[in-house]
């Protein structure tokens, strides 16, 4: 007569689906069995409704004592226990009497060595001669989180670095414009890509490939397909950072990218309002979960600059600011809102941010110049924690 151990369970999930349509196999992070007694442990990443949770509990309840009482096995009680990334207990649900003190302590000597899951991040490769990749991601669209990778892309290249932006907002490419892309053709040569040179960088978008009143009404294996394209058949050449513009949100993009290329790490992008700081905090976790750092939280539109020079915090200024600091993350600086930086961006001259005669004063140009710089240095201490650089002694 068949009996229940550690074998039969770990079948049983393998053939059976979870509500993301993964095997629930694919979840397990160890199983008990002893006698007719079993407890099972599940790692279930980016679920918290306690809704869900029992949903998903359910679900493995249901698969193992129907096969159980199929092939006539006994199966009296069955723990199962749902954990996070850090391995925090999300969620215990138990069907059938508690073990007793003595099956407990049976059932603990019978466990599996934890399944250590690889973060998307230990997967992913490097870009040929690319040192540093930095993703730009927001929790919610229209905060300008394009026109802010845009011109920290520019503000690094006028620092003297190379510089390389992506347009990776597969759905809502906006590079052609706010880089003046219109008039210039695509070059593909040897089946690379060849980025454009415009602004002190190289820049390849989405957007020079389709038709630009044209909607991409993609599925997720499209748009990750067409993601990895513009990453991987770019000719990057040598560039000191590459800058990748992100769709908003916290969907199928920002994890293709975390599984494919290794990232220096995220900057997030936070208007002051509490609207936008609420997702702006989902970023900054899903960018943690999938083994991202978070390089910092830059506001954006932080305040107005009217034409008489006065400043109006339209928005409430200072609101990412405390965001950040709630999360222990570092806050690289604001960008205030003019007349000019929205002529600029249509016009798609955004160095035209840097100087004051064409950015409306002194204040935007410092400002733009100031997040670099305080993004380098966060790089510099990111790159020391992943062990890609080491610190130098010079002795004079």
């Amino acid at each position: 007569m068949p009996t229940l151990d550690k074998d039969f369970i770990k079948a049983t999930l393998a053939a059976s689906q979870g509500p993301d349509n993964r095997p629930l196999a694919d979840h397990l992070e160890w199983v008990a069995a002893c006698e007719s007694f079993a407890s099972v442990k599940l790692h279930v990443p980016g679920v918290t409704d306690s809704e869900a949770l029992d949903g998903f509990a359910r679900r493995v309840h249901g698969s193992i004592r129907s096969q159980a009482a199929d092939k006539g096995i006994a199966l009296t009680s069955l723990i199962v226990e749902l954990v996070d990334d850090s391995g925090t207990m999300l969620h215990t649900s138990t069907t059938g009497p508690k073990p007793s003190q003595s099956d407990q302590e049976k059932l603990a000597t019978q466990n599996d060595q934890p399944i250590r899951r690889p973060r998307p991040q230990e997967e992913a490769g490097a870009l040929p001669g690319v040192r540093q990749i930095i993703a730009v991601g927001a929790g919610k669209g229209g905060v300008s989180k394009s026109t802010v990778a845009v011109n920290l892309a520019v503000s690094l290249a006028k620092q003297g670095h190379a510089v390389g932006l992506m347009d990776g907002d597969i759905y809502g490419p906006s590079l052609p414009t706010m880089l003046g892309l219109g008039a210039l053709d695509m070059i593909i040569h040897e089946r690379l890509i060849e980025p454009f040179m415009v602004h002190g960088i190289k820049a390849v978008t989405i957007g020079k490939m389709v038709d630009p009143e044209k909607p991409l009404i993609w599925r997720g294996p499209m748009a990750h397909g067409a993601f990895k394209q513009l990453a991987e058949q770019t000719h990057w050449g040598e560039l000191d950072f590459l800058i990748i513009d992100l769709p908003p949100g916290t969907g199928d993009i920002p994890l293709t990218m975390a599984q494919s290329l290794q990232l220096t790490g995220a900057v997030i992008v936070c208007t002051p309002q509490k609207v936008a700081q609420d997702d702006a905090v989902r970023a900054a976790r899903m960018f943690q979960q999938l083994g991202v750092d978070v390089l910092g939280v830059i506001e954006n539109m932080s305040y107005f600059i009217g034409d008489d020079g006065k400043t109006y915090d339209i928005f409430g200024r200072g609101g990412a600011e405390q965001m950040a600091q709630r999360l222990g993350l570092p806050f690289l600086g604001a960008i205030p809102i003019n007349t000019a930086l929205r002529t600029n961006s249509d016009s798609g001259d955004p160095s035209a941010n840097f100087e004051p005669a064409t950015a409306g004063g002194e204040q935007l140009p410092k400002s733009l110049i100031g997040l670099a710089q305080n993004l380098e240095s966060q790089v510099a201490l990111a790159s020391l924690r992943q062990g890609r650089t080491r610190p130098k002694l010079t002795i004079s």
